[in-house]
């Protein structure tokens, strides 16, 4: 009605309100009747929005990571982004210019730049454990970047989901990391084998030198056992010595008795020995002496003549003897 518009705005809008190339009254959520014709409306949304993107970018070693993630801002400073940016809407609401969709472009681009110059200077193998410092690395430098600044942006936080190789070589990546663990299973095989192998070592050492302890205490008992036997060995050759020595002393003895009897007498007759003998001096002892001697002289002897006394008397002692 002749010009006259109402423009109710959101909490979250920055409005700019120009009457007559004028600044009228900026503010968040404004609500307020304008002049049409003479005014101009700049809408900035200062509502955060989330910019998800995704990277191909260069490594040091000349291979490619995909790079995966989301970046959160806000418009921090509206009058900035208004002056770098065209917000104009019309009377219904709309942009006049595709210009704020811009804003989300050039973070993109800052984003992209910050990104590749961490990365390009890493390894494969390096960038695809990189992502909690590249995180940290890049956020500091895009909250701090011109760029960003300049268009009056708030950089609310920067997630790298994911940090992939091409297919071809994640599958080398694969491939090799497969036959690293395969070899970590041998060697851990082998290694467990191995310490089987050692304790079984082990326990056949310990079980030889048992028997060899064993063998050295039985020989240890055998040679206290001979030893034992040769002391008593040494002591009973020590005993007969002396035994025989004693025997030798008393036959010494004996002979030297025997001798010292027979010496006085061995010269004698033996008749008269017998004379001398304590049961020599029997008559019937003398009488067989007598008969012997006449025995042995019966060629001289021309008649003998025993009177029946002596026959009845040696006749009565044989019998006696019988």
């Amino acid at each position: 009605m002749l010009g006259i518009s109402y423009r109710k705005s959101k909490p979250t809008d920055y409005v700019l309100h120009f009457s007559q190339g004028h600044l009228a009254r900026e503010g968040a959520g404004l609500s307020f009747f304008y002049f049409q014709p003479a005014s101009t409306i700049a809408l900035v949304s200062q509502a955060s929005a989330n910019i998800p993107f995704v990277f191909n970018e260069p490594t040091a070693d000349f291979q490619t990571i995909t790079v995966q993630g989301q970046l959160t801002y806000r418009i921090a400073d509206a009058k900035k982004a208004a002056t770098m940016l065209d917000f104009t809407i019309d009377a219904k609401g709309r942009y006049l210019s595709d210009q704020y969709q811009k804003l989300p472009e050039r973070l993109i681009y800052d984003l992209q730049t910050q990104i590749r110059a961490e990365i390009q200077h890493l390894q494969l193998r390096q960038g695809l454990v990189y992502s909690d410092q590249l995180t940290s690395i890049v956020l500091d430098k895009l909250k701090t970047s011109p760029e960003v600044l300049q268009l009056g942006v708030e950089i609310l936080n920067l997630a790298i989901l994911s940090l992939k190789p091409t297919p071809e070589m994640a599958k080398a990546l694969e491939a090799e990391a497969r036959e690293a663990l395969n070899r970590k299973a041998d060697e851990a095989i082998y290694t467990r084998r191995n310490s089987a192998i050692e304790q079984e070592r082990k326990l056949k050492e310990n079980e030889l030198q048992t028997d060899l302890l064993v063998q050295s205490k039985q020989r240890e008992l055998h040679e206290r056992q001979m030893e034992g036997e040769i002391a008593l060995e040494e002591q009973r050759s020590r005993l007969t010595d002396q035994k025989t020595d004693n025997e030798r002393k008393e036959a010494d003895s004996r002979a030297y008795a025997l001798k010292a009897v027979i010496t006085p007498v061995q010269d004698l007759d033996w008749r008269l020995l017998m004379m001398l003998n304590p049961q020599g001096g029997d008559a019937k002892n003398t009488i067989a002496m007598a008969f012997h001697e006449l025995a042995n002289n019966a060629e001289k002897i021309g008649e003998l003549n025993i009177s029946p006394d002596l026959l009845r008397s040696l006749i009565s002692t044989g019998a006696q003897r019988g």
